[in-house]
């Protein structure tokens, strides 16, 4: 379950309804949870928490479909579904695999995403993206003038601009989803004390405290 309570119809909030409409018809959000792409929908019940929030956030989704945008749908999946890999989160990147796919991505393309790096399936703009995605989710931005050098070879500054902020903003969402435990990131972390037989107290590496030397 989430870590936050949610809020279905019966907060009263007209903007949220017509969006459960749309992703669960009739149903109550809560009681009757899924969507048609197969995931629980609760990424917007915990937003609708707060009404401000989840408008935002949905305008957020519109702005990056707009007709108006500049940027590549591909090149823009690249940088979604990358930051959802490398921030780990599993909802982020299922979606936007499927997302990739609807843009024009190659099987093999989507299927690389993880090992990009050594993938020969990707342009240079593409893997210049991919480059500028790593730089600025693990990097915190730090950007070799080498990878931008090739953006701005291929992309105009407007196009950049709406990729950065694309891109970022995906990180975000890759990161509260994994935080607040939305949708396919309930999952209990898998870094945890494996128990050793008996009372389990022993530092397994005492024994070199005793090794004699030769």
């Amino acid at each position: 379950m989430p870590r936050l309570r949610q809020a279905g119809r019966e907060a009263g909030n007209p903007y949220a309804d017509r969006i459960f409409t749309l992703l669960f018809g009739e149903r109550d959000p809560i009681s009757q949870p899924g969507t048609a792409t197969g995931t629980p929908g609760n990424w917007w019940t915990v937003f609708n928490i707060v009404p401000d929030a989840f408008r935002h956030t949905t305008e957020g989704f519109q702005f990056y479909r707009s007709p108006e945008r500049n940027i590549d749908p591909k090149l823009r999946e690249l940088g979604q579904t990358r930051a959802g890999y490398v921030v780990g989160s599993q909802f982020v990147f299922s979606q936007h695999c499927k997302a990739s796919r609807d843009a024009g991505l190659t099987e093999e393309q989507v299927q690389a995403i993880p090992h990009w790096s050594v993938a020969g399936c990707f342009s240079d703009i593409e893997r210049a993206v991919l480059a500028y995605t790593d730089a600025l989710v693990l990097q915190r931005g730090r950007v070799p003038d080498g990878v931008f050098a090739v953006l701005k070879a291929h992309l105009s500054d407007e196009e950049i601009l709406e990729l950065t902020y694309i891109t970022c903003t995906y990180m975000m969402h890759a990161v509260m989803s994994r935080a607040l435990r939305l949708e396919y990131d309930d999952v209990d972390d898998r870094i945890v004390e494996v128990p050793a037989p008996g009372d389990g107290s022993q530092d397994v590496m005492a024994m070199v405290d005793t090794e004699e030397d030769d």
